[in-house]
């Protein structure tokens, strides 16, 4: 899955139609309710008589339910071909399925009559258009929101006293390990490389990983002993496919406001593991009582909360929890890889 520019097109906001993801869990539920609505909606402008009302509807139910079923179910199977194909072949094969499920269920369900298989396909032809052009007017609408979250990560990802702490950490160490320095500012650059990079792909969280690890390293040039880590990864779930910057200002946050502005060392604990189709990440640090450091705005936590929405609608959450002695982001994401 990704979120692509066309290179054609000016500004943040623009991107090339596309169709929905049909595997998504709020793609499937936002189309069951939509087809239904259409055709409750249907069955009221066509009711002439309230009594009969209750037998139309069920009626209905039978003639829409089992080829939507069938629907939902052959374009969440397709999903993988479909998103190889430009939009426009991407619809027509949409379009495509949609009247040949009409067809055949209509066949199935009835006996074929005169005139008897126009009235559903054209019925669900025009569904399935309807449907399409919600998502699409949905996905343009999102583009604003789109082009803030990434506004918001360029701006807020790394706060200003990490750039001036890490470059005093390479100073610190210039004379006693050159050899450290140079490999701080090389660190730093790769850093800021993967920040200013257009990170609209989702990438592998292995990468990730790397860039974390990157950060904690300067980190600990002046934090020394007091910056300790504890990683728990699953090799299954580094495979999985997250959105860009996505733990690095989690574990900025955690370093931050649990370590800094203690006096003794403490642990920053990293959890990463693949539960059957889904991935959890788990970051935990200290809660310390310090009245002079400044307490967090959540601009990072809504940030990340906001680009998991653009990316995986309902299937992903972000969640916090605090105890008497720690502070715990939880992520929870589906399990998509290249392959």
């Amino acid at each position: 899955m990704s979120i692509k520019q066309n290179p054609r097109l000016a500004g943040w906001g623009q991107r090339p139609a596309q169709l929905p993801d049909f595997r998504n869990l709020g793609v499937v539920l936002r189309t069951l309710l939509l087809v239904n609505a259409f055709a409750i909606a249907a069955v009221f402008v066509r009711n002439t008589d309230l009594s009969l009302l209750v037998g139309e509807v069920l009626e209905m139910a039978v003639n829409v339910e089992f080829p939507l079923i069938l629907n939902v179910a052959s374009l969440f199977l397709m999903q993988t071909l479909l998103r190889r194909l430009p939009f426009g072949a991407g619809v027509a094969t949409v379009l495509a399925v949609v009247a040949t499920i009409a067809l055949v269920s209509r066949s199935l369900l009835s006996p074929i009559e005169t005139g008897g298989l126009l009235r559903p396909l054209l019925w669900s032809l025009t569904t399935a258009g309807c449907v399409l052009t919600y998502f699409h007017q949905r996905d343009s609408a999102r583009a604003p929101a789109l082009a803030e979250a990434r506004l918001l990560a360029l701006t807020a990802r790394i706060r200003p006293h990490f750039l001036f702490n890490s470059l005093n950490g390479v100073l610190g160490v210039l004379r006693s390990n050159p050899r450290r320095a140079e490999e701080g500012l090389e660190e730093l650059a790769d850093l800021f490389r993967a920040l200013m990079q257009d990170n609209r792909e989702l990438v592998p969280l292995t990468d990730e990983i790397a860039l974390c690890e990157r950060y904690l390293n300067l980190e600990r040039l002046r934090l020394g002993e007091r910056l300790q880590v504890a990683w728990q990864r699953d090799p299954q779930a580094e495979a999985a496919l997250v959105p860009p910057l996505m733990l690095q200002p989690l574990i900025e946050n955690a370093v931050y406001h649990g370590i800094e502005p203690g006096a003794g060392p403490g642990t920053v604990s990293i959890t990463i593991e693949r539960r059957g189709p889904e991935v959890i990440i788990a970051i935990a640090n200290p809660l310390l009582d310090a009245v002079s450091h400044h307490p967090g705005n959540r601009m990072a936590l809504d940030n990340i909360r906001e680009r998991l929405m653009l990316f995986y609608d309902l299937e992903a959450t972000l969640d916090t929890e605090r105890d008497a002695d720690a502070y715990r982001v939880r992520i929870r994401l589906p399990f998509r890889s290249e392959r």
